[in-house]
C-alpha cells in the first residue's frame, strides 16, 4: 500500500484491492495511498525498495527511534520499511505488538467490507455514491481534527498539488463507487476472488509501462487466478450479470490507480512543503478531493432524492452501521501501518492474502449465501492462488 500506502482501505476496501507487489515498492502503495493502500485511500499499491527509501542505516535508526517515542517524522511515511529480511529496531515496543497489530488490521479489514455488505445488501440501500460521500466526509473530519491536535503529520494542501493529484482522484472515486456496487450485487467470497483480477491487470501495466517482468511462479499464480474467477463465476448460484459487470470495472480501475499512483507519486511530492507526501496527507487528499466529486455524482444521478425519501435512511440503526463501516474504513490505514512497521511488507503481504479466508467464510456464513459444492471449490482454489500470488512475489 510507497509514501502513500493505503488510501484505499480507508473507503471500504481492503488493502488486497491493491496489488501486493505496490507494498514493496517505493513510489506506491496500494493500498493502499488502501493506504491501502491500502483503502481504500490507497496505499498505492513491487520489489524490494522500501515505502521510504533510507539510505543510511543510522539515518533509519533515528527514524524508527522518533516514531517508537510517538514522534512520527514529519513530511515522511511512519511505515519503516526495510530491506530484504524485514529486520527492524522497534525500540520501546513489546513483543506482542506484531500480533496485535496483526489482529487489529485483519479484525478492522473483515468488518469494513461485512458492514459495508450489510449497508448495501441487507439494508438494500441503493445509494453507493452517497455512502461513499458520507464515508468519506467522516474520513477526512478525522484526520483533519487528528491533524490539529497534532496527533498525525499532516501536509498543507495548494493548488498545485491537488491539481497533478485530481486525475488520481478521479479513478479513486470510480475505483469506489464500482467497489460498492459490485458489493452490492455479489456475495463477499466471488468479491473476493475475483479481485484477483486486479493483480493481472497490474502486473500487464507494470510490463508495459515500466518494463517490469515477473517470474515464472507470478505468471502461475495468475493463471490460476484466471482459473478460478471464471470458475467461481460459471458455478456461482447467485450469479449477477450486473454485479459481475461493476467488478470487472472495479478491478481494471483499481489497477489503473495503481500504476497512475505510480506515476504522479514523484511529481505530487515536488509539490509539498516538506518533498514527500505521507499516508495522513495522501488519506485526506484522497477523501476530501472526493468530495466535490461525490456531490456532483450524487446530483447527476438523483441519488439525493432517493437517500431523503428511503425508509432504511430513516431508521437509526442504519446509520450506526454506516458510520461504523466508515470509521472501520479510517481504522484499516492505521492499523495496516501500523502493522507494517511492526512486521515488514513480507509478513503484510501474506496476512493479507490469507485474511480473506476468514472474510469469504464469514461472507457466505453471515448473508446465509447458497453455494454449490463445484463452487466452494473454486472459491478455495481462488483463495489458494492469492495466497501462492503473495508467496511467489516475496521470492
Amino acid at each position: 500500500m510507497s509514501s502513500g500506502f493505503n488510501s484505499g482501505a480507508v473507503q471500504g476496501l481492503d488493502n488486497e484491492d491493491l496489488p501486493i507487489s505496490s507494498v514493496n515498492d517505493a513510489g506506491t502503495t496500494g493500498e493502499r495511498a488502501n493506504g491501502g493502500y491500502a483503502v481504500h485511500n490507497g496505499i498505492g499499491i513491487q520489489g524490494n525498495a522500501s515505502i521510504i527509501n533510507v539510505p543510511a542505516n543510522a539515518e533509519r535508526r533515528a527514524l524508527v527511534d522518533r516514531f517508537s517515542r510517538g514522534r512520527p517524522v514529519p513530511g515522511d511515511s511512519v511505515s519503516i520499511l526495510v530491506y530484504g529480511d524485514e529486520k527492524r529496531e522497534h525500540g520501546s515496543g513489546t513483543k506482542s505488538s506484531p500480533l496485535l497489530s496483526g489482529t487489529a488490521y485483519c479484525f478492522s479489514s473483515c468488518s469494513m467490507i461485512l458492514l459495508n455488505k450489510v449497508v448495501l445488501s441487507s439494508y438494500n440501500f441503493n445509494a453507493g455514491i452517497s455512502l461513499m460521500f458520507y464515508q468519506n466526509f467522516i474520513s477526512s473530519v478525522i484526520v483533519i481534527l487528528l491533524g490539529l491536535c497534532g496527533a498525525v503529520s499532516v501536509e498543507k494542501l495548494n493548488w498545485k498539488l491537488i491539481r497533478v493529484w485530481i486525475p488520481v482522484n478521479v479513478i479513486f472515486v470510480g475505483m469506489l463507487v464500482s467497489g460498492m456496487y459490485s458489493l452490492k450485487y455479489i456475495n463477499v467470497a466471488m468479491v473476493t476472488i475475483l479481485k484477483n483480477v486486479t493483480n493481472i491487470l497490474t502486473a500487464l501495466g507494470e510490463l508495459y509501462m515500466f518494463r517490469k517482468h515477473q517470474n515464472q511462479k507470478v505468471w502461475t499464480a495468475m493463471f490460476l487466478m484466471i482459473i478460478s474467477a471464471i470458475s467461481g463465476g460459471i458455478t456461482d448460484l447467485s450469479f449477477d450479470a450486473v454485479g459481475y459487470s461493476w467488478q470487472i470495472i472495479n478491478c481494471v480501475l483499481t489497477a489503473t490507480y495503481s500504476l497512475t499512483l505510480r506515476r504522479v507519486m514523484d511529481e505530487a511530492k515536488k509539490q509539498t512543503k516538506s518533498g514527500s507526501l505521507n499516508e495522513f496527507s495522501m488519506v485526506l487528499l484522497n477523501n476530501l478531493l472526493s468530495l466535490p466529486f461525490a456531490i456532483f455524482l450524487i446530483l447527476l444521478f438523483g441519488e439525493w432524492e432517493y437517500v431523503v425519501n428511503v425508509d432504511v435512511a430513516k431508521l437509526p440503526m442504519f446509520w450506526v452501521v454506516a458510520t461504523a463501516s466508515g470509521l472501520l474504513g479510517l481504522a484499516i490505514s492505521f492499523t495496516s501501518m501500523w502493522f507494517l512497521h511492526q512486521t515488514g511488507p513480507t509478513t503484510y503481504s501474506l496476512v493479507g492474502s490469507l485474511n480473506k479466508i476468514p472474510i469469504s467464510i464469514a461472507g457466505t456464513v453471515l448473508f446465509k449465501v447458497p453455494i454449490s459444492l463445484s463452487n466452494l471449490f473454486s472459491i478455495l482454489f481462488g483463495l489458494f492462488a492469492g495466497v501462492f500470488f503473495a508467496g511467489a512475489k516475496m521470492s
